[in-house]
C-alpha cells in the first residue's frame, strides 16, 4: 500500500495509463489550486462521522464495481522525437503568478453498489499487495535514495574510469551539456518555456513540452542536474552521444530535501555544440518512470497534499483533494521523529497509466501503494479502475502512513511486515472500535489455518487469496492495536523507529521502549489477536 506499504520503489504496485486526448487540453498540464481550509471534507472522514456496520455487513469498503478507465492508450515516451508526432501543446492561460488553473467538477460516484460480502476482500487485498510490493522491494535493495552509478559505457561497451586521460575530451563535453540543463533547469523553474526548449533540437521539443507543462502543474521549485560519468558516443551514429545524469528536483516547497530521478539524455554536435535531442527514462533506475515523464498532468494543490491525475479525469481532482487532506491530517500523527512530508504527493492513475507509472506491472486487483523517490519521500499512486468512493478514505489514511513513518530507504527485514502493514492499517482503522474492524471474519479464518502464530511469518505470499491477505492484515493491524491500548501511541511509534528505522530487533527494541520482554509481548500480541476474533 505504501512504501511503507510496503513497496520499495515499486511497492505494491505500479501504475500506468495511457494519456488521454483531449480536444481542450492535449498536451497542456492542469492545475486547480486549491486551499485546504475551504474544502469541505467528506462526512466519512469527519470525527462526528456515523461508525461504520459490523464486519458482517461492511459499509461499501469493498469489491464495488471498478472504475471505468477513461484511457485507451498508452502515452508515448516523452522525448522522444518519433513518440512525439503531434504538435506543441497550446499553453494553458497562467491566471496567478506561479500555476493556470483548471475548473473541474464535483467527484463521481458510481451507481452500483458493492456487494457486502465481496467488500472486505477487495479492500484487504489492496492493502497487502501494497506492503507487499514495498516490503519485497526493500529486501531486494531496490530503494531509491542516493543513486550509485557506474561511468556509462562507452561506445565499445567499456567503463571508462574518470582518471582516464583518454576521457578528457569526453569530460569537456559532458561539462558544457551540464551547462546546457543548468540553463534549461533555469527556465524551467523560472516558467521560462522557450528557455526551456532553447537548448533542444526541434524535433525534440513537442516532447519536452508537455514534459515542461506537467513539471509546472506540479510547481517544480527546484532542478538540478549532475553526473558521475561522462557522456558516451552512440554506436554507429556519428555525432550522438548518450549522458546518464540524476535530477535533484522539489515540488512546491522551495528548499525540500531533493528527491531523485535517473534521466538518459540523448545529444547530437552541431559543431562543437551539443543539442539535446531526447530525455528518456533511465532503465536502471528502481522507483521506475515517474509520471510526469510520460503523461500529461491535471494537478490540485492543497494545503499538505497535491494530488494529480490525467486531463480525462481532471473532474475527480476537487474530492479527492479533499479526501486526501483529511487523511493527511491523520497520516502526520505517524511521523517518525515528529517531521511529517512537506508535501504529500498522490497520483490518480487510469487504466494506462497503472500500467505504466512507476513500472507497472501490478496485480490487476491492486487498488493502491506507495514507492520512495528519495528525499524522504514516498509518492502515492492510487488504481483508478479498483478505487471506490466508499473504500477511499481508508485507504488514503493507510498510504499516507506509510508516507509519514517509512524509512527514506524502506525496510529491509521481512519478518517486520507485521509493524509497518499493521500501523498503517491502525491509522486506516482512525479510532473505530475493534469490533468495527472489516477483516476480523479472514483473521478468524487464518487463525483456524494456514498460520503459525508468529507475527513474523504472518506475511502473506505474492499469490495469496483474498482471505489469506486480508488475514495477515487483521493480525497485524490488531497486534499493533494491543501495543497502543498497552502502552500508548507513542511509545509504539517508538518500538515501530527502533525497529523499522534502526535496524533493532523486536527484543531490542521492546527492552529499550517498553521495558518487557518480547517473548511475553509477542505472546500476548497473539492471545489479543485471538480473543478478539474468538
Amino acid at each position: 500500500m505504501t512504501d511503507g506499504d510496503e513497496q520499495p520503489p515499486g511497492r505494491t504496485t505500479d501504475g500506468d495509463e495511457p494519456r488521454p486526448t483531449d480536444s481542450s487540453t492535449t498536451g497542456a498540464a492542469l492545475v486547480a489550486d486549491v486551499d485546504a481550509a475551504d474544502v469541505d471534507p467528506p462526512s466519512a472522514n469527519r470525527a462526528d462521522a456515523a461508525p461504520p456496520p459490523p464486519a458482517s455487513v461492511p459499509a461499501g469498503d469493498g469489491d464495488s464495481a471498478p472504475v471505468p478507465s477513461e484511457n485507451a492508450d498508452s502515452a508515448p515516451d516523452l522525448g522522444d522525437p518519433a513518440a512525439d508526432t503531434s504538435p506543441p501543446p497550446h499553453p494553458v492561460a497562467d491566471t496567478s503568478p506561479s500555476q493556470p488553473v483548471a475548473v473541474v467538477a464535483p467527484y463521481p460516484v458510481p451507481p452500483a453498489q458493492p456487494d457486502p460480502a465481496r467488500t472486505v476482500r477487495g479492500r484487504r487485498r489492496w492493502a497487502l499487495w501494497t506492503a507487499l510490493g514495498l516490503a519485497l522491494g526493500l529486501v531486494a535493495g531496490a530503494v531509491p535514495g542516493v543513486l550509485l552509478r557506474e561511468p556509462p559505457p562507452d561506445a565499445a561497451g567499456r567503463t571508462a574510469a574518470k582518471d582516464d586521460p583518454g576521457t578528457a575530451a569526453q569530460r569537456r563535453l559532458g561539462e558544457r551539456m551540464l551547462a546546457l540543463l543548468d540553463r534549461q533547469a533555469t527556465a524551467l523553474v523560472r516558467a521560462d518555456r522557450a528557455g526551456f526548449l532553447a537548448v533542444a533540437e526541434p524535433a525534440a521539443r513537442a516532447g519536452l513540452t508537455r514534459r515542461y507543462e506537467a513539471l509546472r502543474a506540479l510547481r517544480v521549485t527546484t532542478w538540478r542536474s549532475t553526473a558521475d560519468g561522462v557522456p558516451a558516443a552512440v554506436d554507429g551514429k556519428p555525432g550522438e552521444w548518450r549522458f546518464v545524469v540524476t535530477v535533484g528536483y522539489c515540488f512546491v516547497v522551495p528548499d525540500c530535501a531533493p528527491s531523485t530521478v535517473e534521466l538518459g539524455t540523448r545529444w547530437r554536435l552541431t559543431g562543437e555544440e551539443p543539442r539535446l535531442a531526447a530525455v528518456d527514462p533511465s532503465a536502471t533506475d528502481p522507483a521506475g518512470v515517474r509520471p510526469w515523464q510520460v503523461s500529461d498532468l491535471a494537478v490540485a494543490v492543497g494545503k499538505r497534499v497535491v494530488v494529480a491525475t490525467t486531463p480525462a479525469q481532471r473532474r475527480r481532482l476537487p474530492g479527492l483533494l479533499a479526501q486526501a487532506e483529511t487523511a493527511a491530517l491523520a497520516a502526520d500523527r505517524y511521523a517518525i521523529g515528529g517531521t511529517p512530508p512537506d508535501r504529500y504527493l498522490v497520483y490518480y492513475a487510469g487504466k494506462g497509466e497503472w500500467q505504466r507509472w512507476y513500472g507497472g506491472g501490478r496485480p490487476k486487483w491492486t487498488a493502491g501503494y506507495a514507492v520512495g523517490v528519495g528525499g524522504g519521500r514516498h509518492d502515492v499512486v492510487l488504481n483508478a479502475q479498483i478505487v471506490t468512493p466508499a473504500g477511499i478514505d481508508d485507504l488514503l489514511r493507510h498510504e499516507l502512513t506509510h508516507a509519514a513513518s517509512l524509512p527514506d530507504r524502506g525496510y529491509a527485514d521481512r519478518a517486520d511486515w507485521w509493524l509497518v502493514e499493521g500501523l498503517a492499517e491502525y491509522a486506516g482503522a482512525d479510532g473505530q472500535p475493534v469490533h468495527r474492524y472489516d477483516g476480523l471474519a479472514e483473521v478468524r479464518k487464518l487463525l483456524r489455518g494456514g498460520w503459525s502464530g508468529r507475527l513474523d511469518a504472518v506475511a502473506p505470499a505474492d499469490d495469496a487469496g483474498d482471505d489469506r491477505v486480508g488475514g495477515a492484515y487483521g493480525v497485524s493491524y490488531l497486534a499493533v492495536r494491543h501495543l497502543v491500548d498497552r502502552y500508548g501511541e507513542q511509545r509504539m511509534l517508538d518500538f515501530y523507529r527502533a525497529v523499522v528505522h534502526q535496524g533493532r530487533s523486536p527484543a531490542q527494541a521492546a527492552d529499550e521502549v517498553f521495558g518487557d520482554p518480547w517473548s511475553m509481548l509477542h505472546d500476548d500480541c497473539v492471545a489479543y489477536v485471538r480473543g478478539v476474533v474468538g
